[in-house]
């Protein structure tokens, strides 16, 4: 891709309309599948055929054919293009949702639920990113992205409750396949047109990794964790409205009052433990930290959730240690994947986010019957529990920087020998050369980085302009 810069330093123009306009098409997605999250467990109670295990179920059946579809529609994508996948996967979605708007039983809002989870753009949204943007402002546009999906999960918890009470929730589900079909909209004619489309391994799985990435000690216990924390978000939210109506006496529209404050209240206490932990080196600390503070809220809730005074504080211990977790496991599975494999480990720890999702559901159903909201919340005290004792092993995360060089075409033994050179390189921790890519990945510590020594060395395999490039 070749863009100029309108600011030394910063995001191209068609970075920023990339970031933006990807940003939006993945989060109007996000928003239809969570803003029945605060309302559906109330809606299910009259549906044909239903029970505490099945409106879990349909809770979180999108996260079952997520997880089994996000990988391939990635792959596909390399194959028939990636706006063709984004496009196929937002008309299945939007016909899940046109399903479950016309369902008067429970199955067929499962049904439903799964052909929306079926429409995994995930990975293709995430390749069409690589193909917009330079390899040096690629992180800097994935913030972007990341924080309008962040945004996408706060507003369908103040949004959901409120359009319940003007539409119902079938109304939330045509509303949900209008935004996808505004989706689509959005990338036939807003989101730029890659020049090239390329694989890039730091944002796709490379199938040959998947063994190694699996088998990594440390990026599984991050696995584990997103894992859990989808879990328990969604178990939590198949309890929690009925725990507002009836136990709280909240009538069901008025549950964002909760929500919003609560919230809003989280977001801005989070970043003082976000920049302990990036710019203090307390990355660890305040990660396990915010695991334990998270098993005592659901811990706590499962004892005391009789009236509002008792459930909203310990709503914002919840919702503060989730939104640091959350911010924070994507950048430990970036530190931690080896050099050339961020892209497949991010590809598993996604599908481990979604099929969380699934579980917490079925899972939060089954005990909301058997044992009623405390039970839930006792399950999901646990299973951090346990998230904290696995995750108690992590190592201390170095403070690695991904850097990707462009190189001139070598064969294997120039690549080897290149190799071997880029780790004697002071600051260079890691070091992957894929010649078939004409690429190097780098792991390096920006503080010892002898930036002088590693230019010296790579000049002339830098890629001059006009210059031939696999």
């Amino acid at each position: 891709m070749t863009t100029t810069s309108n600011r030394p330093g910063g995001l191209t123009a068609i970075e920023r309309r990339a970031a933006a306009s990807l940003g939006a098409v993945f989060s109007l997605r996000m928003l239809g599948l969570f803003m029945i999250l605060p309302v559906f467990s109330l809606y299910a109670e009259r549906l044909d055929g239903v029970t505490p295990t099945l409106t879990g179920v349909a809770i979180g059946a999108y996260g079952l054919t997520q997880a089994l579809l996000q990988i391939p529609f990635g792959m596909l994508s390399d194959r028939i293009g990636r706006k063709r996948v984004i496009i196929g996967g937002l008309l299945i979605f939007a016909a899940g949702s046109v399903v479950a708007a016309l369902s008067g039983s429970i199955w067929g809002v499962i049904a439903g639920r799964a052909l929306q989870g079926a429409g995994a753009i995930a990975a293709a949204v995430m390749a069409l990113m690589a193909d917009l943007t330079q390899e040096e402002h690629r992180a800097r546009a994935m913030a972007i992205f990341g924080g309008s999906i962040g945004m996408s999960f706060t507003l369908a918890l103040v949004l959901g409750p409120v359009l319940n009470g003007w539409i119902g929730v079938s109304g939330i589900f045509w509303l949900t396949g209008g935004l996808a079909l505004s989706g689509i909209l959005m990338t036939r004619y807003w989101v730029p047109r890659p020049l090239v489309s390329t694989f890039h391994r730091d944002a796709e799985p490379v199938p040959s990794q998947f063994r190694r990435v699996l088998a990594d000690p440390q990026l599984l216990r991050l696995d584990f964790g997103i894992l859990v924390m989808h879990l328990l978000i969604t178990a939590t939210f198949v309890a929690l409205p009925l725990v507002l109506r009836d136990v709280a006496g909240m009538a069901q529209e008025h549950h964002w009052w909760v929500y919003l404050p609560v919230l809003l209240l989280s977001v801005v206490t989070m970043f003082p433990f976000l920049v302990l932990s990036e710019r203090r080196g307390r990355t660890k600390e305040v990660f396990l930290g915010a695991i334990a503070l998270l098993a005592l809220a659901e811990f706590a809730l499962a004892g005391f959730h009789a009236d509002l005074a008792q459930i909203v504080p310990l709503l914002f211990l919840f919702f503060l240690a989730f939104n640091i977790l959350e911010a924070s496991l994507p950048s430990l599975v970036s530190k931690l994947a080896p050099a050339g494999s961020k892209g497949t480990a991010l590809g598993v720890y996604s599908t481990s986010q979604f099929l969380g999702a699934f579980l917490g559901g079925g899972l939060g159903g089954w005990l909301l019957g058997a044992y009623g909201p405390g039970g839930v919340f006792a399950l999901c005290g646990a299973a951090v529990t346990l998230w904290l004792l696995i995750a108690s092993g992590m190592r201390r995360p170095a403070n690695l920087r991904t850097r990707i060089i462009q190189t001139v075409r070598l064969d294997a033994r120039e690549a080897a020998r290149l190799e071997e050179n880029l780790l004697a390189v002071p600051g260079v921790a890691e070091a992957v050369v894929v010649a078939e890519e004409c690429m190097a990945y780098l792991k390096v510590v920006e503080a010892e980085l002898d930036e002088e020594a590693l230019d010296h060395f790579l000049w002339y395999l830098r890629v001059p302009q006009g210059a031939e490039v696999a």
